[in-house]
């Protein structure tokens, strides 16, 4: 094996290059300048200079879930740390692969409360999935390796590492090379398919939830296909509908915040629910009512990558503990087995009528239409463009309205994060410069993170911003309407001209207030060179893609 004579911050970077990951997101913090040191000779890893880390750590998530590989981010000690968490709490709760570096303090000074000290283990431990100093610049190889496998393996989720800083300037012997470990993945037994089979078979009226990470379009090809061959319709997890065509004559919906109303009375109705890789959380059970605990009405198949997530809840018929792409593909292979015929065909005709009704445009107030606007948006963008948002009732009409037709096209967090989409856009860009990325954001949300449009325009990223600017934090603004009418309170929002801001950053940037202004402006936006925004001016009366400010306080009304 070769060896050879260099520092830990040479060390870090060698491992990171040998296992083939490309890109860093982070601030510059002076615990870690000699790794930035390293970094500046060698041209296949790169650091991405991002505005505030809580920035870097949702570009980190949004590039691994494109890649299926862990994303990294590099921070500094104390107020960097702490300023990554909501990236890290999404990487947590979305389960996605991140390896997180956290430049420290010299090991001598520890445990004196030394300038921004931090106990990384303590810190990041309920977020984390492992958190861990090192101690030794040996054993750095030996703990990437580690993280990297523990990141990807199982139930995927973010790792942090705590760097002290004499760790990277310590000269030690070491391998020159890290060899790329190999993920296991995990198929259902033949005793467990054929349980899966027959249950399926005796179901009337089965639905699918499909969900969570570890999947491809390959999978979802093969899901749609399944779909077919067993007339068992699929329904997406909340913020998963890229998992499966939404115009598929299979598709049921998704669940989630906004839910179709009728989805939920199916999701009750089916005799059979088979969960495969969604770990059944509280937004695509509606918060617990749909799959009851601890024994659901309906008969539970749950397939996923973690057994700690089976049985969580609720107890499932047969649990088949798995990776989810795996389990497709072994149940594809099965497909001709499946039972012919109409028995399932009318249930397979309903659920897919709901899906399509409940796309159908519905008036909202304005003379802004974002329902049309969504139709007029997939109508012009290729099915491989990435949507990103984060979180507020702006999303509702995204979720609602635009069809998603590939895997991998919905950028969005199910931990609820605001300030995701315009990091997430970022990410799109740099790893697929041939795609087309765009972030959808609120006024309240793009302004979590609005500083991230320094970094889009310093790397000449050509996303497109869509902000709808109502000038209010939307779904507070709502839960207030609904639990305490008449005492609307710290929810209107005195906003920055959004224009000139983006303008004063690089950006292209233009205001719409009616529905045929956005066609044109849309494609200015497509064929400037840089990044571009379109504000939308929105009147706070529309409020959610389900309801009105008026139909809110109407039907508080009438409850009273």
């Amino acid at each position: 094996m070769q060896h050879y004579s260099g520092t830990g911050a040479s060390v870090l970077v060698s491992c990171l290059r040998s296992l083939g990951l490309k890109r860093i997101f982070g601030v510059p913090g002076e615990s870690f300048i000699s790794v930035l040191n390293e970094m500046r000779d060698v041209s296949d890893l790169e650091f991405i200079l991002t505005r505030h880390e809580g920035g870097a750590s949702m570009m980190a998530d949004a590039e691994a879930k494109l890649t299926g590989r862990p994303g990294m981010l590099m921070l500094a000690r104390g107020p960097g740390a702490a300023n990554a968490m909501a990236g890290l709490h999404i990487a947590s709760q979305d389960s996605t692969p991140l390896i997180a570096f956290v430049g420290l303090i010299p090991r001598k000074f520890s445990g004196r409360e030394a300038f921004q000290e931090i106990n990384v283990p303590h810190f990041f431990g309920d977020v984390a999935k492992w958190a861990v100093t090192v101690d030794d610049p040996q054993r750095l190889p030996e703990i990437i390796m580690r993280a990297y496998s523990t990141a990807c393996s199982g139930r995927p989720g973010p790792v942090v590492i705590g760097l002290p800083e004499d760790i990277l300037t310590d000269t030690v012997e070491i391998s020159a090379s890290l060899p790329n470990p190999r993920i296991s993945k995990s198929a259902p037994d033949a005793g467990q398919l054929r349980e899966v089979v027959q249950a399926i078979d005796t179901s009337k009226k089965p639905l699918i939830i499909v969900g969570g990470s570890l999947w491809s379009d390959t999978s979802r090809k093969e899901l749609e296909r399944l779909s077919t061959a067993m007339t068992v319709p699929v329904a997406t997890a909340f913020r998963c509908q890229d998992f499966f065509d939404n115009l598929h004559a299979g598709y049921a919906g998704h669940l989630g915040i906004g839910m179709d109303p009728d989805l939920r009375k199916l999701v009750k109705e089916a005799d059979y629910i088979i969960a495969i890789g969604a770990r059944l959380d509280e937004h695509t059970t509606g918060s617990y009512t749909l799959i009851n605990s601890p024994v659901p009405d309906q008969s539970l198949i749950h397939v996923h990558p973690s057994g700690e997530e089976l049985h969580k809840f609720c107890q499932a018929e047969i649990a088949v503990c798995c990776d989810p792409e795996q389990f497709v593909r072994v149940l594809g292979n099965e497909a001709e087995t499946f039972m012919k015929g109409t028995k399932r065909a009318d249930w397979y005709a309903r659920v897919g009528k709901v899906a399509r009704a409940f796309r159908e445009p519905q008036p909202m107030p304005g003379d802004l239409q974002l329902p049309h606007v969504m139709d007029a948006l997939s109508e012009l963008l290729s099915d491989d463009t990435v949507i990103c948002n984060g979180a507020g009732n702006y999303a509702g009409w995204v979720h609602r309205y635009f069809p998603f037709r590939q895997h991998r096209t919905q950028l969005a967090p199910t931990s609820g994060s605001m300030g995701y989409g315009l990091p997430a856009a970022i990410a799109a860009a740099l790893v697929h410069p041939d795609r087309r990325a765009i972030a959808v954001a609120g006024d309240g949300c793009l302004q979590m993170t609005i500083q991230e449009l320094a970094t889009a325009a310093a790397y000449k990223l050509p996303i497109i911003a869509l902000v709808f600017n109502n000038q209010s934090h939307g779904a507070i603004r709502m839960h207030q309407e609904i639990s305490y009418p008449g005492r609307v309170y710290v929810t209107d929002l005195d906003n920055p001209d959004f224009v000139k801001l983006a303008k004063s950053y690089g950006w292209n940037a233009e205001k719409i207030y009616t529905t045929e202004e956005f066609l044109p402006a849309i494609k200015r936006a497509i064929a400037s060179s840089g990044p571009a925004m379109i504000e939308f001016s929105l009147p706070v009366e529309a409020l959610s893609a389900g309801a009105s400010l008026s139909d809110i306080r109407a039907r508080k009304r009438k409850t009273s």
